[in-house]
């Protein structure tokens, strides 16, 4: 059972650290941040909730804790932006184990520290039914500077960070390992247990504020809902098509014998939280050490288009992860 929940905050607020940004963090009814000079604010928030991101007999409780905070530090990313501050709305039932929710903030705590983002404040409470998190990320950049979605033109070229769809393949892995039922698979699909090397994916937090300050990016979206899907989210508020490359798609390579992931899963898969942009500029084949690819180009022509292996065009639609979507 957890601690009450005065000691639990309590044992967050030691464990928590301040940082430059924070006036006051956890004590009061509200954090007082301080706002740089000329910048505005970024606001993101993501659930990560039992049962559809993660299942405690499948996930290491740090893992959880780790992306927790990754999804709200790669959105600060896609917008080329610095993070300031995190906040965490954790409830959790009656049944789970203090060492459970230790293990899952001592996660979070460590990726914060490695990123310098002080934990400001947030929330707990005892859920009825499954963990539930809500991570809060804020951060800041410069007035009028921030990379949307929107900004592409037809005819830029669209890159991709890093390698796509490892985690889908270890998550594929795993359910081949534990059998379970495919209503389960398709909740848990974007949430592996599972990675590429370092056993979680990395917020391009560096790579995105690159981008900005270069003004290389036109639009740009963090790939947490899988290639196809997000891509489709660039395409419809930027108004423009696309036509991209299997070939060109960096595929990860998992296995002992490092064999690429099918393409569907580079495809649909989600999770990977590299960044997705539209360029007109000159891009470097890497960008703060990380390996960049151009797998396409915009188009005047609405929809997205995959030019297959097989040489050929096909059309491509959004198949990566939506919530509800059985309900339309």
């Amino acid at each position: 059972m957890p601690l009450a929940e005065k000691k639990l905050i309590e044992q967050i607020r030691r464990s928590a650290r301040g940082g430059e940004s924070v006036v006051r963090g956890i004590g009061d009814d509200c954090a007082v941040l301080r706002v740089p000079s000329g910048h505005e604010l970024l606001v993101t928030t993501d659930f990560t909730l039992e049962k559809v991101h993660f299942r405690r007999d499948w996930h290491r409780p740090e893992l959880v804790g780790r992306r927790c905070l990754t999804r709200g530090l790669s959105d600060i990313a896609a917008m080329g932006g610095e993070p300031r501050a995190a906040f965490l709305s954790l409830a959790v039932p009656g049944d789970v184990p203090q060492k459970w929710v230790n293990r899952f903030l001592k996660g979070l705590l460590d990726l914060a520290e490695e990123f310098k983002v002080p934990l400001a404040g947030g929330d707990t409470a005892q859920s009825a039914s499954g963990i539930q998190a809500d991570i809060v990320v804020v951060g800041s950049v410069p007035k009028g500077k921030a990379v949307l979605r929107s900004g592409a033109k037809a005819g830029e070229g669209i890159y991709v960070t890093g390698e796509l769809g490892g985690s889908a393949a270890a998550l594929a892995r795993l359910a081949e390992a534990k059998p379970v039922g495919a209503e389960s698979l398709r909740h848990l699909w974007r949430f592996s247990g599972q990675s590429r090397r370092l056993g979680v994916p990395q917020a391009r937090v560096a790579v995105g504020q690159w981008l900005r300050q270069h003004k290389v990016a036109t639009a740009m979206i963090d790939l947490s809902d899988g290639l196809s899907t997000d891509l489709d989210h660039i395409c419809q508020e930027s108004h423009v098509g696309a036509e991209i490359e299997a070939e060109a798609i960096p595929r990860a390579r998992v296995g002992t014998g490092k064999k690429r992931v099918a393409l569907e899963l580079a495809l649909h898969g989600g999770d990977d939280y590299e960044l997705l942009f539209t360029s007109s500029a000159a891009v470097p084949n890497r960008v703060a050490g990380v390996r960049v690819t151009r797998i396409g180009h915009t188009t005047s022509s609405a929809g997205m288009r995959l030019i297959g292996l097989d040489g050929k065009k096909h059309r491509l639609q959004a198949g990566g992860w939506e919530h509800f979507k059985r309900s339309l």
